[in-house]
């Protein structure tokens, strides 16, 4: 196990994250993640701050933030706790009712796949549906 001083290269990181070391990659591409310093022969070098950082990133992306909120969080968390707290608080309602919006739409899109297939189902031979969701044909 790598001490939490001691240096880490991508590789390492990669396996301590259980993330490929193309993802760590884009994550600094994308300034989400940098290294601590790079050796000579320019290799990245990471402390275990990095490791937390990633872990961090994968937990965001998972509770649905994108990356540019992940990026505004990141930037949030080093600044003072009682300023960015209403920051926090208003990218959390936002994407909130961007969750709430998407489940709006996704109730829609269900409720017209369970018509056609229960429009399907009452049909005898071919399906209405292929016919309705085709275009026209001259």
């Amino acid at each position: 196990m790598e001490r939490q001083d001691e240096l880490m290269n991508i590789g390492a990181v990669a396996k301590a994250t259980g993330l490929a070391t193309s993802a760590l990659r884009f994550y600094e591409q994308k300034g989400l993640l940098a290294p601590t310093m790079r050796n000579g022969a320019g290799y990245r070098l990471y402390d275990g701050q990095a490791v937390e950082q990633v872990r961090f990133i994968r937990s965001a992306q998972g509770v649905g933030f994108n990356l540019d909120d992940i990026r505004t969080l990141l930037d949030l968390e080093q600044q003072d706790a009682g300023s960015s707290q209403a920051d926090v608080q208003g990218l959390l309602e936002r994407r909130l009712a961007q969750v709430d919006e998407k489940m709006k739409e996704l109730k829609r899109v269900r409720t017209a796949l369970g018509r056609a297939l229960e429009r399907c189902r009452g049909s005898n031979g071919e399906c209405a549906v292929i016919r309705e969701i085709s275009p026209k044909r001259s």
